[in-house]
Order: C-alpha cells, then sequence, then structure tokens
C-alpha cells in the first residue's frame, strides 16, 4: 500500500476555505478511482513542534502505485492541485509532499 501524506502551508486564513473546497473535491475521488482506500484531512497539531510552517494536511491511502497513478492523472485531482498551488504560501514550495510505501 502507500499513504499520500501532503501537508500544507495556507498564505492567509482566508486560503483555508480553497483548501476546504479542494478537500471536498478530494474526498469524493474516493469512489471514483479503484483503489483509492481512505482520504482524511484536518489542521496539524504539530505536537513535536517539528511542522509549524504546515497547518494544514491530508492523507490518502491507496492500494498500490497503479491506484496513486490514476489518482495523479484524474482531472478533478488536477483541479483540486491547482486551488492547493494558489491557496499556499510560496505556491509549489508551501506544499510538502510524501509518498510512504506501508
Amino acid at each position: 500500500m502507500i499513504l499520500h501524506v501532503v501537508l500544507l502551508d495556507p498564505a492567509n486564513d482566508p486560503a483555508l476555505a480553497q483548501i476546504k473546497a479542494a478537500m471536498n473535491i478530494l474526498t469524493d475521488l474516493t469512489n471514483a478511482i479503484p483503489g483509492f482506500l481512505i482520504f482524511r484531512h484536518g489542521p496539524n497539531r504539530d505536537f513535536e513542534a517539528k511542522s509549524e510552517r504546515y497547518t494544514y494536511g491530508f492523507a490518502c491511502t491507496f492500494a498500490n502505485r497503479k491506484a496513486l497513478d490514476a489518482y495523479a492523472a484524474h482531472p478533478d485531482h488536477q483541479r483540486a492541485g491547482g486551488m492547493l498551488v494558489m491557496a499556499c504560501r510560496d505556491g509549489h514550495d508551501g506544499i510538502f509532499v510524501a509518498d510512504l510505501e506501508v
């Protein structure tokens, strides 16, 4: 399985509304993509004080790389990704992505 982890550095408080709209789009993809198993999102509480820049994030669990690739290529994912880039400080540089094989 692949755990796709994305941490976001919102540009400002109003950007959170755009981020939450993108989360709604991504939530709907769990039913549209075979192998897209779990989607969760929420504020980063940063209890260890190691990621204070990234105040919001989400994680997706995929059955395999094929499902992750289908997610990446899906037009709704690309639309939501564009919204996130616009909502984050420094655009792409305000987004951290890790794909963990679990």
